[in-house]
């Protein structure tokens, strides 16, 4: 059974390093990013610009999504993150986070979510997560992480909200 939290505590900055770097996809300046925001998140709680939520199988944190509004804009919101520990990849648990995730974004009038990755071919599955959970791809932009891996962004678009 997956329970959600909705802030950091200071256990979960390194449950978020230990999250990314399960998958072996990100290198060092990624994990720190991603460890930046939940210390970010948890030492500012409400006032940070990142939004958590965290999937917890029993007392072991399992995934974790980010998102924050995009400045600048009425009602669009980044998924900065959504990691599953790699041990409990394939049962749901992004899936489930992901719908929470929408699910707060609507709940503070958000109407777009927008998601980026790579289109390296590692990252076919999660290109294929997006796809398959409502997104769409609105934009590719070649060689923008390095020569030959483009990055790809897609949106949701937040059922209720004419976005």
């Amino acid at each position: 059974m997956i329970t959600f939290r909705y802030r950091a505590d200071q256990a979960d900055i390194e449950n978020v390093r230990r999250i990314v770097s399960s998958s072996s996809f990100f290198n060092a300046d990624e994990i720190e990013i991603a460890v930046e925001l939940a210390a970010d998140n948890f030492e500012k709680m409400e006032k940070s610009d990142y939004k958590f939520i965290f999937a917890d199988k029993g007392d072991f944190t399992a995934g974790y999504s980010c998102f924050g509004h995009i400045g600048g804009t009425k009602s669009s919101y980044d998924l900065y993150w959504i990691a599953v520990d790699e041990s409990l990849r394939g049962n749901g648990i992004g899936k489930k986070l992901l719908e929470e995730t929408v699910s707060a974004v609507s709940k503070i009038g958000g109407g777009r979510i927008y998601a980026e990755t790579s289109s390296k071919d590692q990252y076919d599955p999660t290109r294929r997560f997006y796809l398959s959970n409502g997104f769409y791809q609105e934009a590719f932009i070649e060689n923008f992480y390095a020569p030959g891996d483009g990055k790809l962004i897609y949106t949701r678009i937040v059922a209720g909200i004419n976005a």
